[in-house]
């Protein structure tokens, strides 16, 4: 019954291993075909947001929905004047003006690409009275990704540019990663912060492959060209590399970050552990307990409040494609 029920899962496996390389194959086919179609892929966007004449517009509509006919009126005149001081007054000294930036990180980074465009957009043009706020919500993923995405914001810093990261729900991982090169980081009670750590996971069917009578060959040039493998025999000469690896990983990640809060006591926030945030002020891995809207509520009289979007219009097969690698990468996260 157990030799039925292995052959069976054998069966299942070699199926499975059938269609998704038949499924990549059509998904690489696609990609290259349109990428050799880039040049009418779609267009690009720089869109920019006035939060003030959102919350403007905001104040507006409960006023007339809640003030008597006499106290509206009253309302709309002192408005109206208020309209004609600020005019008057960003003539003689321009208003201060704060760019916030939203990144919804996942296990790729995706939204790197649009950030990269949007720093260089800021550093063509931001003066020193100038700030940014980038508002984070971003559980980490792979090294490189991530990495990148912090350098990113590193640019900003090292051009003077004062640069604050809220974290309303997560910035674990990667996600600290970027949040950490900030001049200062707020995060809500209950956000998620840390997990200062590195891990790297994968299954292992070379038992099941040999009690099938089926080999697998590896040939690599090169000693650490592969340390542990899907289907091969892993050896602990290759665990030690990779765990090695891992090791550097974690020391680079914990330099990052001391070089930009050197205050931590590494030994503390640097175990692979989350916390919440009023745990993560206590730490100093955060600065202030605050939300991304008090923080703008709060800068809202008296700095330009815009909002940046960078946006890549998309075919519909280029949209459905970006939806199932999302959904793949959503799994892979949700079970790591």
């Amino acid at each position: 019954m157990m030799d039925v029920l292995l052959a069976s899962l054998f069966d299942y496996v070699l199926f499975l291993a059938k269609t998704l390389t038949i499924v990549l194959a059509g998904v690489a086919l696609i990609m290259l075909a349109l990428r050799s179609r880039s040049s009418d892929s779609g267009s690009e966007e720089l869109e920019i947001i006035d939060l003030n004449e959102h919350y403007r517009e905001l104040t507006t509509a409960l006023k007339t929905a809640s003030l008597a006919p006499k106290a509206l009126k009253a309302f709309r005149k002192a408005d109206r004047r208020r309209d004609q001081a600020r005019l008057h007054a960003a003539a003689d000294s321009p208003d201060k003006r704060l760019f916030i930036i939203d990144f919804n990180g996942d296990i790729r980074a995706s939204d790197v690409a649009a950030l990269r465009v949007l720093v260089t957009a800021l550093l063509l043009e931001a003066q020193p009275s100038d700030a940014v706020l980038v508002r984070l919500d971003n559980a980490g993923g792979m090294v490189s990704e991530h990495g990148l995405a912090a350098a990113q914001l590193a640019r900003l810093r090292a051009h003077g540019i004062a640069l604050t990261v809220a974290v309303d729900k997560i910035a674990a991982s990667g996600g600290y990663l970027m949040a950490c090169v900030a001049d200062r980081i707020i995060a809500a009670p209950f956000a998620i912060l840390g997990s200062i750590g590195v891990l790297a996971e994968l299954p292992n069917f070379h038992r099941l492959l040999e009690r099938h009578g089926v080999d697998f060959e590896l040939h690599t040039a090169g000693e650490n060209k592969r340390t542990l493998t899907l289907f091969g025999e892993n050896t602990e000469a290759g665990r030690r590399k990779l765990q090695a690896q891992l090791t550097d990983t974690h020391q680079l990640f914990q330099t990052f970050v001391t070089t930009y809060r050197p205050q931590l006591e590494m030994t503390r926030v640097a175990t692979g552990d989350h916390w919440h945030g009023t745990q993560a002020l206590e730490l100093g891995l955060i600065d202030d307990i605050q939300t991304s809207d008090d923080f703008l509520l709060a800068a809202y009289p008296d700095w330009q409040l815009l909002k940046l979007n960078y946006t890549v219009r998309k075919k519909a097969l280029e949209r459905i494609l970006a939806s199932i690698q999302a959904t793949i990468d959503h799994w892979l996260i949700t079970w790591r």
